[in-house]
């Protein structure tokens, strides 16, 4: 994988997008912290890699909740713990 900076693309796009199919991807950052993943796409594999992606995202905002659920205690609740404040609430907008 390969690292180019915000500058790269703005100096020498063209180099960028000729390097782009045989590296696959490359992670652009931004004062040295990385901020975007740039990945080659066609017209045959945008929905699939698109997809693909979204469900990386989600895989990865799964594992950070329940992280710091973890480090909460959450994951420590009962089936009790969890549903005594949702009867509460039923009960509070029942009246």
């Amino acid at each position: 994988m390969k690292f180019i900076t915000v500058r790269d693309i703005r100096t020498s796009p063209a180099e960028v997008w000729k390097q782009l199919p045989e590296e696959q991807e490359m992670v652009i950052t931004n004062n040295g912290k990385p901020i975007a993943l740039l990945t080659p796409l066609s017209a045959e594999n945008l929905e699939e890699t698109l997809s693909s992606v979204r469900r990386a995202r989600a895989s990865n905002a799964i594992r950070q909740m329940r992280r710091i659920a973890m480090e909460q205690g959450l994951d420590q609740l009962t089936d009790e713990d969890v549903q005594a404040p949702i009867d509460e609430a039923r009960r509070e907008r029942a009246t």
